[in-house]
């Protein structure tokens, strides 16, 4: 079934809600307000819902209309970017890329790809929504951005995951800790000292507790945080150590920290791809997705980066 709508729809859609009004709207895209409203008369009647509530002082969306707002804004920045391709081909390539990226993978480890990326396509633009793992599928459900970069597998039918590395938790410390003379820990030596750790609604906690569960192991959190970069900065104060997914580390050397292994039991997370299934990647979107796999194969056979 295809909806018979036209850019102009959209933009006449976005602009009354990004202006909030009909009148400044109108003017901004050189329409009578008629003609601006008929417009968007048109896009609900290809929806087959209202998509504004509309009073004499005030205009808002309705339910569908919000569910609408970030696939519309994607649509529209899309559709520009594929004209300015057009216009500057042979001279230059340009894109935008949507992703939607686990908050740990976007801190340390995506801008290293997005580097090695923009050296090659200088032109192609990214939005990156660092989400938590439920909100990330949503988000690529919806159709906010291309794909996402999660820890979770979905049941969703129309959703697809592709499972590309496995993330170990690890120690961090500061340099002058105890741990850090050692080139591997096991669980019990963490006891003794403050804790640091995420919050239990986050997917990391979540797993880490079922899988020290499991191997009937109890660990003593000191600190609760909700982001796992603000853990590194407690552990960069001398506040305590800190158990959190190897991506989520600063890449390289660091002046203050280190990370070490923990054995028995090696805990990791799985790192995927979710994609729409079916869907059709931008070529941009495409090229980094490859770029992006490359690094992982790297990242999941490098283990310099546990030691000094």
């Amino acid at each position: 079934m295809s909806i018979n709508c036209e850019i102009l729809d959209l933009r006449a859609f976005l602009s009354v809600i990004e202006l909030e009004s009909f009148h400044r709207a109108a003017e901004t895209l050189n329409l009578s307000q008629p003609a601006l409203s008929r417009r968007i008369q048109k896009l609900e009647t290809a929806i087959g819902a209202p998509l504004l509530e509309r009073t004499t002082r005030h205009v808002s969306l309705t339910a569908l209309g919000a569910e609408l707002i970030p696939l519309v804004r994607r649509m529209l920045e899309e559709f520009d970017g594929s004209l300015f391709v057009v216009r500057d081909v042979g001279v230059s390539r340009g894109g935008l890329v949507t992703i939607a990226c686990l908050p740990t993978a976007a801190f340390y480890f995506l801008p290293t790809v997005i580097k090695q990326f923009n050296k090659e396509y200088p032109n192609i633009r990214f939005r990156i929504l660092d989400l938590p793992a439920t909100e990330g599928l949503l988000a690529v459900s919806r159709g906010e951005v291309e794909f996402g970069i999660n820890i979770m597998g979905t049941s969703d039918p129309d959703l697809t995951f592709d499972r590309l590395v496995e993330d170990p938790f690890v120690l961090a410390a500061r340099k002058d800790h105890p741990l850090a003379e050692k080139s591997e820990v096991g669980w019990a030596e963490l006891e003794p000292y403050p804790l640091i750790t995420v919050h239990r609604s986050s997917g990391n906690r979540t797993l880490l507790d079922a899988a020290l569960a499991k191997s009937n192991i109890k660990l003593r959190w000191f600190y609760e945080v909700t982001h796992l970069s603000t853990s590194l900065g407690l552990v960069e104060a001398g506040l305590g150590i800190s158990v959190l997914p190897q991506m989520a580390t600063p890449q390289g050397e660091h002046p203050f920290l280190v990370t070490r292994p923990i054995r028995n039991p090696e805990i990791s997370r799985m790192i995927g791809v979710v994609r729409r299934r079916g869907a059709t990647l931008s070529p941009a979107a495409e090229r980094f997705l490859e770029m992006l796999m490359g690094a992982w194969g790297n990242y999941g056979s490098d283990t310099s980066r546990l030691k000094d």
